[in-house]
């Protein structure tokens, strides 16, 4: 694509003055190559590739089988050129073949509001935002613990404790983003919770006299610039925080505050400068909670379902 150098030059320079916090634009992946014509004669261009997930995986708890996802390279137009994009999308969509278990999705910088009003006109809803924490100088300070509640590690003779919890989280955020209740979703989160606890990553379990009522799933990860990761973040140890889930009975009593602060004053401790996650705007827990513990957006995922709606 020739446009591309001189465009993903200038994506960079425009992701940051949007957010200091973004890592440089990447080259789009392979796939179907689209362009677009502003009035001034400048062009646009986008990536689009099209993925189909096997049922039974654990992608197919969060996604739509058959996905279409666009990869922009708009440079500096901004809006404009998102809008431009967005019709050749659009026309060829429209000639493609999608069933009802499909998606369209296009994942940008949350705090570029231009890239906003022409997603919302072709029927996008911003369904997920990675949001990021950083650490500042200093561990986080460990409050103290809250009366009556107790954390711990998990250990692998928590896994069915911990698949409830995760299983309850999914149903949950089923109702208010783009997780996907499928009918062996038992069989497929058991095997990624045996997996995780079996490599060792850090689980919280949140205990009010002795009966378990939150979780905090996390892992560390080392993000590095060529790598997959280092398209959404910038390069170094960070915290990744998978899920986290309270019991309905004990939701708004601090067990998931008290379960965080856990969470990051260890993280840090074991090297992470930062954490992230993933959450659903439209989640109205979820929403308000993560920006309490200090959590902003820094990319959000515009999804549309089924593919076929696409206007």
């Amino acid at each position: 694509m020739r446009v591309a150098g001189s465009l993903l030059g200038a994506q960079t320079t425009r992701f940051e003055q949007v957010d200091p916090l973004l890592p440089a634009a990447a080259p789009p992946p392979q796939g179907h190559v689209l362009t677009a014509a502003l009035p001034r004669g400048d062009r646009v261009a986008g990536v689009l590739t099209n993925s189909v997930f096997e049922p039974g995986s654990a992608t197919a708890l969060w996604s739509a089988l058959a996905l279409w996802e666009m990869h922009p390279l708009v440079g500096a137009a901004g809006g404009a050129g998102m809008a431009a994009l967005l019709r050749e999308w659009a026309r060829l969509q429209a000639r493609t073949a999608a069933g009802p278990d499909s998606a369209c999705l296009l994942t940008w910088p949350s705090r570029d509001a231009e890239a906003a009003q022409p997603l919302l006109a072709h029927g996008f809803t911003p369904l997920t935002s990675l949001a990021v924490r950083r650490f500042r100088a200093g561990a986080p300070v460990r409050r103290a613990p809250q009366a009556g509640v107790t954390t711990r590690l998990a250990t692998a003779a928590d896994l069915e404790t911990v698949l409830a919890l995760e299983l309850a989280e999914l149903a949950y955020s089923a109702l208010v983003g783009a997780a996907v209740v499928r009918p062996d979703a038992e069989r497929v989160k058991r095997a990624t919770v045996t997996r995780h606890l079996d490599q060792g990553d850090p689980m919280w379990l949140a205990e009010r006299d002795g009966v378990p009522v939150g979780l905090a799933h996390c892992r560390l990860m080392d993000v590095t610039a060529d790598s997959l990761s280092g398209t959404r973040l910038r390069p170094g140890r960070w915290g990744y925080v998978n899920c986290v889930s309270v019991t309905g009975e004990a939701r708004g009593a601090g067990v998931g505050s008290e379960l965080m602060a856990v969470a990051h004053h260890e993280l840090h401790r074991r090297g992470a400068t930062g954490t992230f996650l993933y959450y659903n705007p439209p989640n109205p827990l979820a929403s308000v909670f993560w920006a309490r513990q200090g959590y902003r957006p820094l990319w959000t995922s515009w999804e549309l379902r089924p593919a076929s709606a696409l206007r």
